[in-house]
């Protein structure tokens, strides 16, 4: 087993039931992985496309018009206000030009104390895949936040196993945590049962 960085996921997966309710999982069309694609250029170090989600680092404004072009209906941010507000970093309102391209955009910052990794990420997701038959872009800054983000979804909505969903995150941009390597083992990762809700 490859080392993984454990916390993320364990906070994504936390109340975790694996569907919605009486609701057939959305159709992805995943293929056997996640696919490194190279178009459109302008994103900032990682872009793949698994099925019909694309997962990404920071895209420019013009890349943004070129994913309209590739059947992108939506696009959702991980990226916290402070960063998107970074003008020399994101020189441009993300909101405004996707706006401007006629795209949804869902804002689901994630990042220090205030904004951390939770359930509700997750279904928001499975709420905007349902509502666009087409492709979506889940970005962050590199990807990371984003894999770790499509690796509790595929577990929860789409009921991969936690080992098949991490491979899938690993093959984008998930990085290792060092607990393996400074304990010379592997680390197994299981999904607990959800804790009961306090009625």
């Amino acid at each position: 087993m490859r080392a993984r960085t454990l916390l993320p996921v364990l906070l994504l997966l936390a109340s975790t039931t694996y569907a919605r309710a009486g609701e057939a999982p959305v159709a992805l069309d995943l293929g056997p992985a996640p696919v490194a694609v190279t178009d459109p250029d302008g994103v900032y170090r990682n872009l793949y496309l698994d099925g019909r989600v694309y997962v990404a680092g920071q895209p420019s404004a013009e890349a943004l018009g070129r994913f309209q072009e590739l059947g992108v209906m939506a696009v959702v941010n991980l990226r916290t206000d402070a960063e998107m507000g970074d003008r020399d970093r994101v020189p441009f309102d993300e909101a405004a030009r996707l706006e401007e391209l006629g795209l949804e955009y869902v804002h689901l910052p994630i990042g220090g104390d205030e904004e951390p990794f939770r359930p509700e990420i997750l279904e928001r997701l499975d709420d905007v895949l349902r509502r666009h038959s087409g492709r979506v872009l889940l970005h962050c800054t590199v990807a990371w936040r984003a894999s770790w983000v499509w690796t509790g979804y595929l577990v929860r909505y789409q009921g991969l196993s936690v080992d098949d969903a991490l491979a899938r995150g690993e093959a984008i941009a998930l990085e290792p945590s060092p607990l393996e390597g400074l304990l010379g083992r592997p680390v197994p990762l299981e999904l607990g049962e959800p804790e009961p809700s306090p009625d």
